[in-house]
């Protein structure tokens, strides 16, 4: 059975939020509203840093994923085999357009070319809207130029915009640009997490996107958890590099990992951030139809137990050489044969 054979999100209109995962049962909600914003997302995103193909983006909208991904000014050729999906289901005139939440990314951290980004993306895509506009890799070096950028959040965020009317005069003007506004939220993808944290808490920053994964864990008291899960007013929090560290793949076993010790998959390691507080889109770099199909039955397994997630943690230290096998209590190793 397929996740859409249960209810696709539907959203007609932007007041419209259907929860069609509410009719399986896990404690892992597959749709959830992004944060504050009133988008409806699939928990496991998609981008196309894995050269996933047109026909394998338009499989995983098959089976439930609606939060897509694409960067039109870095890493360009990984990126563009997806970008025939993106113009079917995105494209003016395309009918599931209310069903798809586009989110693009522009790593040129310039107000003077912000409008230079929105073309290259409305150009190639053959959009009306962008869903959510992130400003990309925000290092320690950034603070000053993602504030001069935030400053134009105003401009370029919801209907009647600045930036709307740049890209009417440029493109012709249509309903859905009308309504929406050429870009519809802000969001800022953070390689440096006190950055992160402080713009967390800002009216101009919509969604956040941090680092996360079993050996990288700042971002859980960083971010995550200064937030509050039910606050209405909290901004979106979308996690990537959930499987890889500068140690290597996670899936992959630390040195000294005793025999028949519970070795996580890839899908595990994306349940890992989807446990987490306030985490509600954990983007992947599927690259094939049975890495997603493997994804989304992870997601139906659930949220992860406690004594899990505290096996996991160990795991990640184990591969920053952060512990020794010896050091641990056999207790806390979980075991799966």
């Amino acid at each position: 059975m397929k996740l859409t054979d249960l209810a696709p999100p539907s959203i007609v209109s932007a007041s419209v939020v259907n929860h069609p995962a509410d009719k399986f049962s896990s404690d892992l909600p597959f749709y959830r509203k992004l944060g504050r914003t009133d988008l409806t997302v699939s928990c496991l995103g998609l981008g196309g840093g894995g050269s996933i193909s047109s026909e394998d983006t338009l499989y995983a909208f098959d089976r439930g994923i609606n939060y897509f991904f694409y960067s039109s000014d870095l890493h360009h050729y990984l990126y563009s085999p997806m970008s025939g999906a993106l113009r079917q289901l995105c494209g003016r005139g395309s009918r599931a357009r209310e069903k798809v939440v586009l989110a693009t990314v522009t790593y040129i951290k310039s107000p003077e070319m912000a409008i230079a980004a929105l073309l290259d993306q409305f150009v190639e895509l053959g959009i009306d809207y962008i869903d959510v506009l992130f400003w990309g890799w925000i290092g320690s070096n950034d603070g000053q130029a993602l504030e001069d950028c935030l400053q134009l959040t105003p401009d370029l965020r919801g209907s009647n915009s600045v930036y709307q009317r740049t890209i009417e005069r440029m493109f012709g003007t249509s309903e859905r640009l009308k309504k929406m506004g050429a870009v519809r939220y802000i969001g800022a993808s953070f390689h440096d997490i006190n950055l992160a944290r402080q713009w967390s808490h800002s009216p101009l920053l919509d969604v956040v996107m941090v680092r996360h994964n079993v050996a990288h864990r700042s971002a859980q008291s960083y971010v995550f958890n200064q937030l509050e899960a039910q606050n209405p007013s909290r901004p979106g929090i979308v996690t990537f590099k959930s499987t890889g560290s500068h140690t290597g793949a996670l899936w992959d076993a630390p040195d000294g990992l005793p025999k028949g010790c519970w070795q996580p998959t890839v899908p595990d390691l994306y349940r890992y951030s989807l446990t987490q507080n306030c985490v509600d889109i954990c983007l992947t770099g599927l690259t094939c139809r049975e890495q997603i199909d493997a994804a989304i039955s992870g997601v139906q397994q659930g949220k992860l137990t406690p004594t899990e997630l505290e096996y996991l943690n160990i795991y990640g230290d184990l591969h920053r050489n952060k512990l020794k096998v010896q050091e641990i209590p056999s207790e806390r190793l979980l075991y799966r044969i």
